[in-house]
């Protein structure tokens, strides 16, 4: 499959709404969530106001002019929140898209590019039910705290 990956492009924002909910994990058997969820407070911290700082940094993947994906990053008191240094990290892409290794893909470019910008971590969260959780794991993400259904992870740069 050819894609693209590149840096998003600011009229191209409003689409991180679409893949945060994306994003959402919905184990099998378990009914969507209505797409209005992502706009409470704990999921709009991700969205909301994007590129307005410094530390906002994001990529999509394009495939036949569409964008099938996304990557973005930015410091915010989150889910996967470790410090006011380090960036947490959302990825999502469509899923007709999933199991080609574009996430893969997408995952090795904002790491890159925040090593590049001086970064020394990224961080995230994950439901362990998950099958991305295996996917960070192999990339090279460490756990460092844990609850019942989530690992926090960290990535170092």
């Amino acid at each position: 499959m050819d894609y693209r990956i590149r840096e998003i492009q600011k009229q191209e924002y409003p689409l991180l709404d679409k893949f945060l909910y994306e994003a959402i994990f919905i184990p099998e058997g378990v009914e969507p969530p209505p797409k209005t969820i992502i706009t409470s407070p704990e999921l709009q911290i991700y969205v909301e106001r994007f590129g307005r700082s410094k530390d906002d940094w994001g990529l999509v993947t394009e495939i036949d002019g569409k964008i099938a994906g996304a990557v973005w990053v930015r410091i915010m008191n989150d889910y996967g929140h470790i410090d006011d240094e380090t960036p947490s990290l959302a990825i999502s892409l469509y899923k007709e898209y999933r199991g080609f290794g574009i996430g893969t893909a997408m995952m090795k470019e904002i790491l890159t590019l925040l090593k590049s910008h001086g970064y020394r971590q990224v961080s995230l969260s994950v439901q362990k039910a998950n099958y991305a959780a295996k996917m960070y794991l192999k990339m090279g993400f460490e756990i460092v705290r844990e609850n019942e259904e989530e690992y926090i992870m960290v990535y170092y740069l």
